[in-house]
C-alpha cells in the first residue's frame, strides 16, 4: 500500500512540476475512469434492480403495477448519481480548478 501511495505522489508531482501539460492529460485520464466506473456501478444497479423487480413480480403477479413504480424511482435515482459523475467529470475537463 505505501508503495501505490508513493507511487501516485510521484506521477503528481510530475504533473504539477510541467506547467500544466501533463495535469491537463491525467484530468482527462481521470475523468474517463471515473466516469467509467460511475456508469459501470449504475448498470449493475440497474441490472439488479430490474432483476430484483421482475422477480418480485413472477412470484406476486397482484403487486406488479406497485413494484415497477418503485422500480422506475429506484432507476431514477442510480441515473442520477451517474450524471452527477458525468457533471463532474466536465468541470474537471473544461473548468479545472487546479489549472
Amino acid at each position: 500500500m505505501k508503495k501505490v501511495v508513493f507511487l501516485m505522489m510521484a506521477i503528481a508531482s510530475f504533473a504539477f512540476a510541467d506547467g500544466g501539460e501533463m495535469l491537463k492529460s491525467y484530468s482527462v485520464l481521470a475523468a474517463a475512469v471515473g466516469l467509467g466506473l460511475a456508469a459501470l456501478g449504475g448498470a449493475i444497479g440497474m441490472g439488479n434492480t430490474a432483476s430484483a423487480t421482475i422477480s418480485g413480480t413472477a412470484r406476486n403477479p397482484g403487486v406488479g403495477s406497485k413494484l415497477t413504480t418503485t422500480m422506475f424511482v429506484a432507476l431514477a435515482m442510480i441515473e442520477a448519481q451517474v450524471i452527477y459523475a458525468l457533471v463532474i467529470a466536465l468541470i474537471v475537463l473544461y473548468a479545472n480548478p487546479m489549472l
